[in-house]
C-alpha cells in the first residue's frame, strides 16, 4: 500500500497492484484508523519517505506498526555504499531531486509526502520477501492523488509515482548490488531504528523531576533567581578569582580565562580537564570543580527540566543514523549524554522496573568477528576480553590490555598505546590488519565499509587542498608535513569508522529483534499511562546509547524480557556474523531506578 499527503491536507492508500485506483483517501484525523485496518489486514512493510514526519501522529492515536522502509535513510546509505559503487556508475539509477538528504548527509533535510508500500510479511528480516516489493504504477497524473510540496529543488509537489519509483529505485540498487543479503538486512536495521526512535520518544523515559531536584540542590545549591548562579557554583568562582587574583575574571568566557590563568603563571592552551590538571597551582582544583557543576547546571540544570521534563517523562528527539559511522544523534535533549548523576531520577513507575543491559566491550568483540580473528575472539569467550588478552600473555594487566585496544581502533602511535599496539599486532594479527588496511585507505583518501555496507564520507576540502599543495614542484616542507598530518588524521578516522559502525549495525539489530519480541506480552492491569496509548500495558524500549539499552517493563514480566534482552543480542551476533566463535556478553540488571544498574 502506498500512502501520500494530498494537496488538500489529505491522504491517499493505494494498493500498488492497482495504482489508479486508491483504496482510501482520508484525512489526518482518519488515517490512523485507515492504517490500523490495514495492518492487521495485511501486515505490510510499510514503506514512507520519512518515519518522523508520519508515525509520531499514528503513534500518538494509538497505531503502532511493525516494520518499515525509510525510503530517506536507506538513499542515504545506498546512495554512498561502496557495495553500490558500480550500479551509481552506471548510471541507470540515479537519486531523484525531491528526496531529501539523510540526517548525517550534507544539507538541511526538507519535510516529505510520506510513502508506505505493503506486502505481508511475517518477520523484520524475511529479506527475501522484501526484494520481492512491486512498486511499479502510478495514478493518473490529472487525479487527486498527489503528493503536497516536499521541499523538493525545483518546488514541484511529488507524485505518488515519484515517491514509487523511489522505492523501485533502491530495490534495484540492492539487487545489483555487490552483496544483497548485507545491504538488506542494514536497510531493514536502519529502518527499524527509525521506528524504534520515534517510539521512545512517545513513550518517553520515566522521569522522577523530585528526585532530579534534590540532586540539583545537594550538588549545585538551591535554585537561584534568574541572571545569578547557584550557591556552591559561586562559591568555587570566588575561590578561583581569588587564587587569580583577579575579582572580575570572567570564568565563563574562554578568552577571559585563559588570560587570566596566562597572568598567574600557569600557561596553558585550553581549559580542558586534562591540560589544567597537569598544573599545581591553587586555581586549579576550584576551577575544575566550578566547570563540573556548570555543565551539570547548562546541560540538565532546571531550564533543561523545565524545557525537556512533562508529565512524568523526558522525550528527547532522536534522529537514526545521524553520525556518518550510523550512530544516533539527538536534535534535543542531549539524551545520548546523560551524565551518572542524574540518572538517579530515571525511575520506574509504581508496578513496573527497568532493565538496563549493555554489551561489555562491544568493538573490539566486533573488530574480531569483522576480521575472523579467532585468537581475539577466544580471549573474549566467557570472560571480560581485557583480562583475556592478559591472560594470553600479550600484555601485563587490564589496563594495559585497554589502552592497547583503545590505541588500535583509534590509531595511537605515541606514549603506552604506541608501544602496546605492536603487541596486539603479533598476538592478533588478522584484527589489526583489519583497522590498518582500513586506515591505510583513510590516508590514501579511499572510503571504507562497514560489515554489512555503510560507507565512510569522503575526505573533505581541507584534505584535498593540503595533498594538492604537497604535490606540487615548490612545495615546502612544510607542505609536506601538513599532507602528511591531515592523511594520518583522516586515516584515524577511517580506521575506527569500520569498527564503530559494524558495532552501531549490531546494535541496531539488537533493537529491531527485541522491539517485537516485547510486543508479544501480555497486557497487564496496571498502565503506565503517562508512556502513552500504544506502550501503557507493554513492555518498551525508552532507552539506548550505543550499546546499552533500557526497558521500561511491568514487573511481572521483567525476569523474561530480560531473558528477551540476551536472546536477541545472540541472535543479532548470529544474523551478523553467523556461525563464527565471538561472544556478545550483556552485564544487565533488573531496578526501580537507572542509578541502580551502575552500583
Amino acid at each position: 500500500m502506498i500512502i501520500a499527503g494530498t494537496e488538500r491536507a489529505r491522504f491517499a492508500i493505494v494498493d500498488p497492484a492497482r495504482p489508479s485506483q486508491p483504496l482510501a483517501v482520508v484525512g489526518s484525523d482518519e488515517l490512523p484508523a485507515a492504517v490500523r485496518e490495514l495492518d492487521a489486514a495485511s501486515h505490510p512493510r510499510w514503506v514512507w519517505a520519512e518515519t518522523h514526519l508520519l508515525y509520531p501522529a499514528l503513534l500518538e492515536a494509538g497505531v503502532r506498526v511493525d516494520r518499515c522502509h525509510d525510503l530517506r535513510l536507506c538513499a542515504a546509505i545506498l546512495d554512498r555504499s561502496t557495495l553500490t559503487e558500480q550500479v551509481r556508475s552506471s548510471g541507470r539509477h540515479g537519486r531523484p531531486p525531491w528526496l531529501p538528504p539523510g540526517p548525517a548527509e550534507a544539507g538541511t533535510a526538507g519535510a516529505a509526502a510520506p510513502v508506505a508500500a505493503g506486502r505481508s510479511h511475517d518477520t523484520l528480516f524475511e529479506l527475501d520477501e522484501f526484494a520481492d516489493i512491486d512498486p511499479a504504477g502510478a495514478v493518473d497524473e490529472g487525479s487527486d492523488v498527489r503528493a503536497s510540496d516536499t521541499g523538493a529543488t525545483d518546488g514541484s509537489a511529488v507524485t505518488i509515482e515519484s515517491l514509487a519509483r523511489e522505492l523501485d529505485r533502491q530495490q534495484a540498487m540492492v539487487a545489483e548490488s555487490a552483496d544483497p543479503r548485507a545491504l538488506r538486512l542494514l536497510l531493514a536495521a536502519e529502518s527499524a531504528g527509525a521506528l524504534i526512535g520515534a517510539e521512545m520518544h512517545a513513550a518517553g523515559i520515566p522521569w522522577d523531576r523530585a528526585v532530579h531536584e534534590r540532586v540539583l540542590e545537594q550538588t549545585l545549591g538551591a535554585r537561584p533567581k534568574p541572571g545569578f548562579k547557584p550557591a556552591h557554583v559561586e562559591r568555587l568562582a570566588a575561590a578561583v578569582r581569588a587564587a587569580l587574583a583577579g575579582p572580575s575574571v570572567n570564568l565563563d568566557s574562554q578568552v577571559d580565562l585563559l588570560r587570566a590563568l596566562r597572568r598567574a603563571g600557569i600557561q596553558v592552551d585550553s581549559t580542558s580537564r586534562w591540560e589544567l590538571g597537569e598544573h599545581d597551582h591553587p586555581a586549579i582544583e576550584p576551577l575544575i570543580a566550578y566547570k563540573k557543576l556548570m555543565r551539570l547546571l547548562s546541560a540538565n540544570g532546571w531550564a533543561w527540566l523545565d524545557e525537556w521534563v512533562h508529565d512524568g517523562r523526558f522525550r528527547p528527539d532522536y534522529v537514526p543514523g545521524g553520525t556518518a559511522t550510523g550512530r544516533w544523534a539527538t536534535s534535543g535533549g542531549g539524551a545520548l549524554q546523560l551524565p551518572k548523576i542524574v540518572r538517579s531520577a530515571v525511575v520506574a513507575d509504581p508496578g513496573w522496573t527497568l532493565v538496563v543491559a549493555d554489551a561489555a566491550q562491544l568493538e573490539p568483540r566486533v573488530l574480531a568477528a569483522m576480521a575472523r580473528d579467532e585468537a581475539m575472539a577466544a580471549a573474549g569467550r566467557g570472560r571480560d576480553i581485557y583480562r583475556g588478552i592478559v591472560e594470553s600473555g600479550v600484555v601485563e594487566n587490564r589496563d594495559q590490555a585497554k589502552v592497547a585496544i583503545l590505541g588500535a581502533m583509534y590509531g595511537a602511535t605515541t606514549g603506552d598505546s604506541g608501544r602496546l599496539v605492536p603487541r596486539l599486532a603479533r598476538a592478533y594479527p588478522r584484527a589489526m590488519a583489519l583497522v590498518d588496511r582500513a586506515a591505510a585507505t583513510g590516508e590514501r583518501g579511499g572510503v571504507v565499509t562497514t560489515n554489512l555496507g555503510r560507507s565512510s564520507p569522503s575526505p573533505g576540502d581541507g584534505w584535498r587542498v593540503a595533498q594538492a599543495q604537497a604535490s606540487q614542484p615548490e612545495a615546502t616542507p612544510a607542505d609536506e608535513r601538513r599532507a602528511r598530518s591531515v592523511a594520518r588524521e583522516w586515516g584515524r578516522f577511517t580506521r575506527n569508522f569500520v569498527v564503530q559502525g559494524s558495532a552501531a549495525e549490531w546494535a541496531l539489530c539488537w533493537m529491531a529483534a527485541l522491539r517485537p519480541r516485547l510486543a508479544q506480552f501480555a497486557p497487564v492491569a496496571t498502565p503506565a499511562e503517562r508512556s502513552g496509548p500504544v506502550f501503557e500495558r507493554m513492555p518498551h524500549l525508552v532507552y539506548f546509547l550505543h550499546d546499552e539499552i533500557i526497558v521500561h517493563t511491568p514487573r511481572e514480566h521483567a525476569d523474561e524480557v530480560a531473558a528477551a534482552v540476551h536472546e536477541t543480542a545472540h541472535a543479532a551476533a548470529r544474523l551478523l556474523f553467523g556461525d563464527f566463535p565471538v561472544d556478545f556478553p550483556l552485564e544487565s540488571a533488573i531496578v526501580d531506578s537507572y542509578a541502580m544498574a551502575d552500583a
